[in-house]
């Protein structure tokens, strides 16, 4: 099993959920979140003042699959989150150990 964490521009989530939808994914949490990388921010103008925002909103994907299927929902989240610009966004995937649904006590696969 494997934790997908995606970080996307806030904009593109309904075109991802949809995409995850679509390759069979049931489950994911969608956390807001700010940060920066290589885009490094930008500069806005408020009430005539210029001022640096240095951490951008960012929406954090967290979804847990089955090792076949990580590769259809990267290139799921890929495609669909991509605009072509800086700041799109980064995919990590990490090994799962365990999952366990605290409803029924289901551990592994089965409690994705």
């Amino acid at each position: 099993m494997k934790l997908i964490t995606a970080v996307i521009k806030p904009f593109k989530l309904d075109d991802v959920r949809a995409a995850l939808s679509d390759v069979g994914v049931q489950g994911i949490t969608a956390t807001e979140v700010k940060g920066f990388g290589r885009q490094k921010g930008h500069t806005e103008l408020y009430r005539g003042a210029e001022y640096v925002v240095d951490f951008l909103p960012k929406v954090k994907l967290e979804i847990a699959v089955p090792d076949d299927q990580v590769e259809r929902v990267i290139e799921a989240v890929s495609q669909s989150a991509n605009t072509g610009k800086i700041g799109d966004g980064k995919i990590f995937v990490s090994a799962l150990e365990q999952v366990i649904r605290i409803r029924t006590g289901e551990t592994g696969e089965e409690a994705i």
